[in-house]
């Protein structure tokens, strides 16, 4: 039995994980602690014993948590870590701020982040993931980032420390991003606000956005995202290799591989994380069969599966 320090934020035991995730499904946390704020964060995990498992979470947009749920403790940041400063010479962004919010200040104030608008989740998931869409990633803005160690020190960090490549980067081990800065080119405001209406109609028109999904669902084949040019080449793009293996709309159980597109996993109803999680690799397992290409994961699985749930 661990005893958990008093903290100022919330501590809640065997919370459910499925109202915490856009694809609405796992089991619960053994424990969920939401800071309220970074002396809060840096408190807790320095009091926490060193072998218990700690997991950062952000608005569950890019993640599987498996049906039988996370043990340690889930940490999730909130509004103590949503501020967005676009006064100085850089942006600064709090982990918990939503890319597409952080895009849309910077607009206001005349800064190009507007690659972030059209990017699922907040800031410390797009750091830790180098999130990036049309050619641009975070790897290319980030300056510096701040993080809480595992052992309770707040830390800041230069952008080459963090070893950036396509959808990844090195933070230290059991470190959690509180704060990301950014070098943000100048630009009009209205420009940049017309910039982005086109990228979400865009969107709109060519992603499940209505749909329970996580994002998208592989990494790009290729090693690099979409970057919207006419001249793009699609060959090794993750959603071309799943249909040349014949797996749009493949189906199990509630979970199906998008129509309108195939790399968007989706909850179409009742389906289970084992039920997600499984179908994906059954793509996968087409698709290098057929094309003898490997797909990885971008969606991140985490916790434990249920004995029960069709495990192999």
């Amino acid at each position: 039995m661990v005893d958990f320090p008093d903290v100022r934020g919330t501590l809640t035991k065997k919370r459910s994980m499925a109202e915490l995730t856009w694809m609405r499904v796992g089991g619960p946390a053994d424990m969920l602690f939401q800071p309220a704020d970074v002396d809060d964060l840096r408190e807790f995990l320095a009091a926490l014993p060193a072998d218990l498992p700690v997991f950062p979470m952000g608005v569950g947009s890019n993640l599987i948590v498996r049906d039988g749920g996370i043990g340690g403790v889930v940490i999730r940041l909130g509004r103590g870590f949503n501020a967005i400063d676009t006064s100085g010479e850089h942006v600064v962004a709090g982990a918990a701020a939503l890319d597409a919010h952080v895009a849309r200040k910077s607009a206001d104030a005349g800064r190009d982040l507007t690659f972030l608008r059209t990017i699922p989740g907040t800031i410390g998931g797009a750091v830790c993931m180098n999130a990036g869409c049309y050619g641009d990633y975070v790897a290319d803005v980030l300056v510096s980032v701040t993080v809480v160690t595992r052992a309770g020190e707040l830390v800041e960090l230069a952008a080459d420390e963090l070893q950036f490549a396509y959808r990844q980067s090195r933070l230290p081990k059991g470190a959690i991003v509180v704060s990301a800065c950014f070098e943000a080119p100048q630009g009009d405001p209205a420009a940049l606000v017309q910039r982005m209406t086109k990228q979400l109609a865009k969107r709109d028109e060519t992603q499940p956005t209505k749909d329970r999904t996580a994002g998208s669902t592989f990494r790009n084949p290729a090693g690099f995202s979409s970057t919207g040019r006419a001249d793009d080449v699609h060959d090794l793009k993750a959603w071309k290799v799943i249909d040349n293996a014949g797996m749009r709309g493949a189906t199990l159980g509630g979970a199906v591989m998008n129509e309108k597109h195939s790399n968007f996993l989706t909850n179409a109803g009742g389906a289970t994380a084992a039920d997600l999680e499984d179908l994906g690799e059954r793509v996968r397992k087409k698709v290098y069969d057929s094309q003898g290409i490997t797909l990885e994961w971008e969606i991140m699985r985490v916790g434990e599966r249920l004995i029960d749930s069709g495990a192999e």
